[in-house]
């Protein structure tokens, strides 16, 4: 189908509209249309869905005309995969973000739109406050996963982690202790501080004190711009 725009987005809104302060411009990819229905009943209040699409082609047209700030993406699609959507859209040169919101939760569909340029994936039990605070951290930098799936990324770039940094010694890294490395993955993995604690056994104070000395360290203003240096590093 051609892609459909959400009422009362019917046609592309304004700059005002996309200020800093306004709520997250998302577009809905899905093939189920109960499903996006259902999405956007229990978001649409908190974010601005302005438009659904249920293919590749559709999804394409739909994030081209409306530039969301983040795109709900579902893996598995009638006419492809949801990589294939994010690859071109990535093309275009697109600034959308991509959550990928699936009923799978398989290392392979994890790590193959995450490879492709996803900045998280969450499965379609999460819950509609959890899925907005999602949706906003994604359209913040951060990288958001559960943390049975953000396993699944760790496993797989450990071994290009591993590589890049034994290939060519890391100054940067090297300024860090080891406590700060770890409290450095938690953070690109998109933890929050009170799940970084408690993954890590230690109190939210000393997390954040570990993640200020790392900002500091790393000459980084905000936990965006870090998310931006781990990814590029492929620090997961």
């Amino acid at each position: 189908m051609r892609y459909r725009a959400s009422p009362p987005y019917s046609r592309r809104t304004t700059s005002v509209a996309i200020m800093a302060d306004a709520p997250a411009r998302v577009v809905i990819v899905d093939d189920h249309r109960l499903f996006r229905s259902g999405v956007r009943a229990e978001i649409g209040d908190r974010v601005a869905v302005v438009a659904e699409a249920d293919d590749i082609g559709a999804a394409v047209d739909a994030i081209e005309h409306w530039n969301p700030d983040v795109v709900l993406l579902d893996v598995h699609l009638p006419s492809g995969s949801g990589r294939e959507v994010i690859e071109s859209v990535v093309a275009t040169g697109s600034k959308a973000r991509f959550l990928a919101l699936s009923v799978s939760d398989a290392a392979t569909d994890v790590i193959e739109v995450v490879r492709a340029g996803a900045r998280g994936y969450v499965t379609k039990s999460i819950s509609g406050d959890d899925l907005v605070d999602a949706i906003i951290r994604v359209r913040g930098g951060d990288a958001v996963f559960s943390p049975r799936l953000a396993g699944f990324v760790l496993d797989a770039f450990a071994a290009d982690s591993v590589a890049v940094a034994g290939a060519e010694p890391d100054e940067d890294l090297d300024r860090l202790t080891a406590r700060e490395r770890e409290v450095l993955r938690h953070l690109a993995r998109g933890y929050t501080y009170k799940e970084i604690a408690r993954q890590l056994s230690i109190s939210v104070k000393t997390v954040e004190s570990h993640a200020s000395a790392v900002l500091r360290k790393l000459q980084l203003s905000n936990r965006h711009e870090l998310s931006r240096w781990a990814a590029a590093r492929r620090i997961w």
